[in-house]
């Protein structure tokens, strides 16, 4: 197991050993971003594919966001804010706060650095650009050498059933701040991936996926046809990371989700709720062990990331494992 203390020398020889593998990162939200910056750190661009979930766009005051997107960005181009984990580092809200005056919707804040991608994106949309089009605009602009890439250019809402009706994703999640107790996810049907999504899981050796909530993030990707065809049939290893740690999410409402969903709060939950989709499960060493043979194969490490080198430290002992079943 690799360390923050490690010597530069192993991870040296880590990233070489990794020149020969494709590996696709699964992500959406702030812990996705997080572990995508630490593979980034060791990956090559040209061997690093990241599929966002988008299932939480939507448009608003005239603009299209894309939260998950936007957070994997900024984190990856390095001017995240690290204390939210989401939106630009050093932001102003003078707009949005005009806004509020003038009596508009500004439920949903966007910061003044913020809104210049979505008005940057929404021009190139209404411009004939397709999303995975517009997304590699930013991050060429943004300084992100990784491929990014939507999970889908068409439009794929998530809804929320709650116990006060169905709501859109952005609406439960932040107007009414998670608060209405879950019942089911809806996701669209008839979405595809893009012809991009499809040529780099045709070509992975290996796909992660983030330790990201999984019914409202990794959940939409899979839904994707043929997302999770294409996953399952992977040649090689499916590597999932549980977005839960001791009974608890780290950011989120994945914990409170599962609970009003009549599912036990746990790693091992977790483990169960992918099921045959993983080869390996990635669970937090403050968790209990899981019992041997009810599981995929496990891996027990520290995953909780406070930092940018406990990102690197996280990506890199996931990525040695790869390299060990790879060349095993």
């Amino acid at each position: 197991m690799l360390t923050e203390t490690q010597p530069d020398s192993h991870l040296q020889q880590l990233k070489s050993r990794l020149d020969s593998l494709k590996i696709v990162l699964i992500v959406g939200g702030v812990g996705g971003a997080k572990l995508a910056d630490g593979f980034a750190q060791l990956v090559a661009p040209e061997n690093l594919t990241i599929i966002v979930n988008t299932g939480d766009d939507f448009s608003h005051m005239g603009l299209y966001i894309c939260p998950d997107m936007d957070t994997v960005l900024y984190t990856l181009a390095g001017v995240a804010n690290p204390e939210t984990g989401w939106g630009r580092v050093g932001e102003s809200w003078r707009t949005m706060a005009e806004v509020g005056r003038l009596g508009g919707p500004n439920w949903f804040q966007l910061g003044d650095l913020d809104m210049a991608t979505h008005l940057t994106r929404s021009h190139l949309l209404a411009n004939g650009r397709t999303l995975t089009e517009a997304i590699q605009h930013l991050s060429g602009r943004l300084g992100v050498i990784t491929t990014v890439l939507p999970m889908s250019d068409q439009p794929a809402p998530t809804m929320v059933e709650t116990e006060e009706g169905l709501l859109p994703f952005q609406s439960w999640f932040v107007e009414r701040q998670w608060q209405p107790a879950v019942k089911r996810i809806h996701l669209p049907e008839d979405v595809r991936a893009t012809p991009q999504v499809a040529a780099v899981l045709q070509e992975a050796d290996y796909v992660a996926i983030a330790p990201s909530n999984p019914f409202v993030s990794i959940d939409p990707i899979l839904n994707v046809y043929p997302i999770r065809e294409m996953v399952s049939d992977l040649p090689e290893m499916v590597i999932a990371v549980s977005p839960i740690i001791d009974g608890r999410a780290v950011k989120g409402p994945a914990a409170k989700m599962m609970a009003e969903m009549e599912m036990e709060v746990s790693a091992a939950a977790v483990a169960d709720y992918y099921g045959d989709l993983l080869d390996v499960f990635v669970y937090d060493e403050r968790d209990p062990t899981l019992p041997k043979g009810s599981y995929p194969a496990f891996l027990q490490l520290d995953t909780l990331m406070k930092d940018r080198a406990d990102r690197l430290t996280l990506a890199a002992n996931i990525l040695q494992y790869i390299v060990e079943w790879s060349f095993e």
